[in-house]
């Protein structure tokens, strides 16, 4: 396969096209010149938004500044990553970053004037008609009022917290820059463990690699425990004091307020999942079957199911990620093909290019795919899930205004997932060997054992440890490991045998500094699941339903979105449909394995 020195060997055919962004940095000069001029003029209603007029032509001029800016920040940040270190690029992206700074600044007055209105005054404003095209949007900023203080209140928060705050910065520096997790002998030779290749090591076949890699890594992380709970507990106590600075009873409801979430559904995720661990340890005895162990330990679950050595090509992925969403219908595949016709997509890894795999799209263009493919099937998986996510864009955009373009990062996994669902689903029917039908299935296994069963637990763990510490106790190093273990204990049973340093794993948690985000993960799996699997066994209302799904912008609720589909969160149902289909893929598996097909 080919191996390129530097970005000028790649085929053009290899390599995403921005000219739709900008023809040349001339064009993207003057737009940034244009919109400095268009931020430095909206200052100009500050003081005037109870006028309706006045407020629709800020409104217009907000969101014409906004796309403005994400053009140029989308198109500066893929130019920088195409070559990290290019002084020319960098300054672009300093540049664009200034304008969002700028812009940030020169809006300030906005919430506070709007919440400043007594609810008749609120509600006059939609005498004037135009402003129903911005009510929803209007209504979730005004909802804020009870709970948003003084100006000068707001501004003192906000500024503490800009100090005071980077908990998880310093725990990201200690965890990824700072600790130095020692060496594991691979054939001889001392190979140097960091954060970034440590689940690499966890791959290894050797068992004596992947325990050797476990103690070494983990008996560094322990000796620095009591400092990463300390950041933990502090950003935890400084999110409890701000929330109910807010009118808030806790960080929980008030991340439920802002998604417009009800608690049930949270209640009926866990439920559910906890309720049937035994799937999990269904999964975990594949383990031992395939890799012939008798009992199985932390050190040996990131083991690959299948060991599919085929090489894709480029191509071999475009044709393949294409008959996968076939099931989705003629007018996503359009959508789909569109990605690769338009050369959405950057694919080939060289030195200097910014590595991993992302979807990134300003408001008004088609977002762009950076990949760093390895033609490998986790790099198709990556490209069908990326593409997921460009597609969904693409319908957000051809039907909603820009004002409802950004989609809730409670839905948003949905598209790509869904697409995950049905490549293995294909693989598993369509592969050309048995190794690569049985890759299929492990890939969404695993995907499903992560962003299922892991987000849950861990997810329930986050809600746990508020709990403890709303009632005034320290999130300490030994309550934090007791309730690590706990978790494992509840999910793994007797199918996974713990270790000493079982109870570490909270430490390298950075989700635990995103407020309740790991639950987005299981939501979105469990209607990803529901979704290919109605559509897979021939259910054509499903299919209609999605893409009506993937049409809806962010002026419906995630709650109403998933109802679309007939998804309603508070229902076990949800779940218990991922949950059978997760078993659904395990039986596969086992059938493919032991030579059936």
């Amino acid at each position: 396969m080919e191996k390129y020195k530097n970005r000028s060997e790649v085929p053009d055919k290899y390599k995403w096209d921005l000219h739709d962004f900008f023809k040349d940095d001339n064009e993207f000069n003057k737009m940034l010149d244009d919109t400095k001029i268009l931020i430095s003029d909206i200052k100009n209603y500050e003081g005037k938004l109870k006028d309706s007029n006045e407020l629709y032509d800020f409104l217009d001029l907000y969101f014409k500044c906004e796309s403005n800016i994400e053009r140029l920040y989308v198109y500066a940040y893929l130019i920088n990553d195409q070559e990290l270190g290019n002084s020319i690029s960098i300054s672009r992206k300093a540049k664009s970053e200034s304008l969002i700074r700028d812009f940030s600044v020169n809006t300030s007055f906005f919430l506070p004037e709007l919440i400043s209105l007594n609810n008749d005054e609120y509600n006059n404003l939609f005498n004037n008609k135009k402003l129903n095209d911005y009510k929803k949007l209007l209504d979730d900023l005004y909802k804020e009022k009870e709970h948003t203080l003084s100006k000068n209140e707001e501004e003192i928060i906000s500024r503490l917290e800009s100090t005071l705050n980077h908990f998880d910065d310093m725990s990201s520096t200690m965890l990824n820059s700072e600790h130095d997790y020692g060496c594991v002998n691979i054939d001889g030779n001392n190979e140097k463990i960091t954060s970034t290749n440590y689940r690499l090591f966890l791959k290894n076949s050797n068992r004596s690699v992947r325990k050797s890699a476990r103690e070494s890594y983990n008996k560094v992380l322990g000796r620095y425990l009591a400092s990463s709970a300390m950041y933990l507990n502090s950003y935890v106590q400084n999110n409890i004091e701000v929330c109910k600075l807010h009118k808030f009873d806790s960080p929980f409801n008030a991340k439920l307020f802002e998604l417009n979430m009800p608690k049930k559904a949270y209640d009926s995720l866990i439920k559910t999942v906890e309720n049937n661990v035994i799937s999990l340890s269904n999964y975990f005895n594949l383990y031992k079957k395939v890799y012939n162990l008798k009992d199985l330990y932390q050190y040996d679950i990131n083991l690959e199911l299948a060991n599919n050595n085929k090489k894709y090509s480029i191509e071999d992925a475009q044709r393949l990620c294409l008959d996968a969403i076939k099931p989705l219908g003629d007018d996503y595949y359009k959508h789909f093909k569109k990605v690769f016709d338009n050369h959405y997509i950057d694919y080939a890894q060289y030195e200097g290019k910014c590595s991993g795999g992302y979807s990134f799209a300003p408001l008004d263009l088609n977002s762009r795919i950076l990949l760093s493919y390895n033609y490998d099937l986790e790099s198709v998986s990556t490209i069908i899930h990326e593409g997921g996510h460009n597609v969904h864009h693409q319908f957000v955009s051809e039907n909603n205004p820009v004002q409802y373009r950004e989609v809730s990062s409670l839905v948003c996994e949905v598209a790509s997932l869904t697409n995950e669902c049905l490549l293995s689903s294909y693989l598993a029917e369509n592969g050309k060997t048995k190794e690569e039908k049985l890759s299929g299935i492990a890939n969404i296994l695993n995907v499903m054992v992560s962003n299922l069963f892991g987000a849950t637990r861990e997810g329930h763990m986050e809600s746990d440890f508020y709990d403890y510490a709303m009632k005034g106790n320290a999130l300490t190093q030994d309550y934090m490991n007791e309730l690590t273990i706990k978790s494992y204990e509840k999910y793994y049973g007797s199918s996974v045998k713990l270790d000493e340093y079982s109870g570490y794993s909270w430490a390298r948690r950075s989700h635990y500094y995103m407020d309740f985000y790991l639950y987005n993960y299981a939501f979105c799996i469990s209607v990803a699941s529901y979704v290919a699997s109605n559509i897979l066994n021939g259910n054509k209302d499903m299919k209609d339903k999605y893409i009506k799904f993937l049409k809806t912008g962010s002026n419906v609720d995630p709650i109403d979105a998933f109802k679309i589909l007939g998804a309603d969160m508070d229902d076990e149902n949800v779940y218990l449909s991922a949950i059978k289909y997760f078993n659904s893929m395990i039986d596969k598996f086992n059938s493919i394995y032991e030579g059936g097909e």
